[in-house]
């Protein structure tokens, strides 16, 4: 228990701002096993993006409410992933071949492709939640941050990792049959529970369709993301795996929008 504490407080440390206790003896390959609670830092980001628009949407109009939820993610992460998905874009539209995309991808300034990219991507955001009903609207972000960060632990699990020349940002490179299986567990248990909470008060085929409509946008752009990162850098980066999160957080949005408007 205490070495599974050690790996959820780094995976805590790894992707938030929250202050964890100092880890002796450090080695990278401890991020191996903590990506089993990389889902599970999802779904507490996305209880506090809930908290934050419920507790903001009391004083303040709901695009406002919205907006405080997505600055307060973005805090909490230190936009990790949306700096992941704007190197991801630069790399990936402004490099020739290989070498050269992943050389931009570690260059920290940020390029055309990913500035579009991003703007691109807060906007999507920010007009698939406020277009979402009250109702879903925090179950959604809660689920939304736990799938998301999962499909990341999935590429991990599918692909190889390409590391840089010279000297690079540790990162888990390896899992294990149980570190995905608890990784599968955090990221589908808040999804799988929304799922039965619409089942109290919904047909069978409702949630169904529900269940359809979230989980197979998030699967296209997920494979459809690996095709194109195998295509062009022949594995991931840890850019990669951020804009995997934001590409399937979103995916999921524009999933459960389109099952509430044809409900």
């Amino acid at each position: 228990m205490k070495l599974q504490w050690r790996y959820f407080l780094l995976a805590v440390g790894f992707f938030t701002r929250v202050p964890v206790p100092s880890l002796p003896d450090f080695q990278e390959t401890d991020l191996n096993h903590a990506a089993r609670y990389f889902p599970l830092v999802g779904l507490f980001i996305g209880l506090l993006a809930a908290a934050v628009w419920w507790l903001a949407s009391l004083v303040f109009p709901p695009a406002l409410a919205v907006l405080c939820s997505m600055a307060t993610t973005i805090y909490m992460t230190g936009a990790f992933h949306e700096d992941g998905l704007a190197d991801s874009a630069d790399g990936l539209g402004g490099g020739m071949d290989r070498a050269r995309k992943l050389e931009i991808m570690q260059d920290s300034r940020l390029g055309s492709f990913g500035v579009i990219t991003l703007i691109g991507m807060l906007l999507f955001k920010f007009q698939a939640l406020s277009a979402l009903s009250p109702a879903m609207l925090p179950f959604a972000m809660i689920a939304a941050h736990a799938l998301s960060r999962l499909a990341a632990v999935a590429i991990m699990a599918t692909a190889s990792y390409v590391r840089f020349a010279g000297k690079s940002k540790p990162l888990a490179t390896a899992l294990t049959r149980p570190d995905l299986a608890y990784a599968i567990l955090f990221g589908t248990l808040c999804w799988l529970v929304f799922s039965l909470m619409l089942g109290i008060n919904h047909t069978l085929f409702t949630v169904i369709r529900f269940q359809l409509f979230t989980a197979i946008p998030v699967l296209l752009v997920w494979l459809w993301w690996r095709r194109l990162i195998l295509r062009h850098l022949q594995g991931y980066t840890g850019d990669t795996l951020g804009a995997t999160q934001q590409l399937t957080e979103l995916a999921f949005y524009l999933g459960l929008l389109a099952w509430e408007h044809l409900a």
